[in-house]
């Protein structure tokens, strides 16, 4: 399996949509119109998060390149905003960025973007799953809201030396090709140019007499 950034950003469109109702969670000690503390009138801060692997092929041993990108859809400010990802096991090895970060806040209409760099150290069958985001929407708001992000799927980690023949220019294999083919066709015009050399000497020497 692999994926495109185009793919993946329709489906997380997608399934960002169908999240919108959800997004905030549930609260403790919540009552209708106060979820958020946001004015009347105004919507509360409602975040759309998505989840992309920006690699077309999933590699052993080769870095991906997974983007999370939260989208602020309400007319409040979410403050406090986390981002976590703990889908990642020991199977995969952290290269850039953190699992784990504070995003600040994220105004109305706004969006932020974090990309992390994992490299898979196993191949076979992987489902990536969603990223957890925490928020509160507004400055006096200690309500702690919580959304998931879209979620790649299950896709094929293929292994370092399928991937390789596959896709390898072969530079070596190329090298040794075209040592192993000048023997027969230098012996052959080694040959051909000495019997050539000795028939122009003996045709120069007949001309002289």
């Amino acid at each position: 399996m692999s994926w495109t950034a185009g793919g993946n950003c329709v489906t997380a469109v997608l399934v960002a949509l169908a999240m919108l109702m959800m997004v905030n969670g549930d609260s403790s000690g919540g009552t209708p119109g106060t979820l958020n503390s946001a004015p009347a009138g105004e919507e509360p801060a409602r975040l759309l998060i998505s989840k992309q692997l920006l690699n077309k092929y999933v590699v052993e041993n080769m870095d991906v390149v997974i983007k999370y990108s939260v989208f602020n859809v309400g007319s409040v400010t979410a403050t406090n905003v986390l981002l976590k990802d703990t889908s990642f096991g020991p199977d995969f090895k952290v290269v850039g960025g953190q699992t784990e970060v504070n995003l600040g806040r994220i105004p109305p209409t706004a969006n932020v973007t974090h990309t992390l760099v994992v490299k898979p150290l196993k191949f076979g069958y992987y489902n990536f799953t969603a990223a957890q985001v925490s928020y509160a929407s507004g400055d006096e708001s200690n309500e702690v809201l919580q959304g998931f992000s879209s979620e790649p799927g299950e896709g094929y980690i293929a292994p370092f030396r399928e991937f390789d023949k596959r896709f390898s220019p072969h530079l070596l294999d190329w090298a040794a090709f075209a040592i192993m083919s000048l023997p027969p066709l230098f012996i052959p015009f080694m040959l051909w140019h000495s019997s050539k050399s000795k028939y122009e000497a003996v045709l120069s020497a007949k001309k002289l007499k």
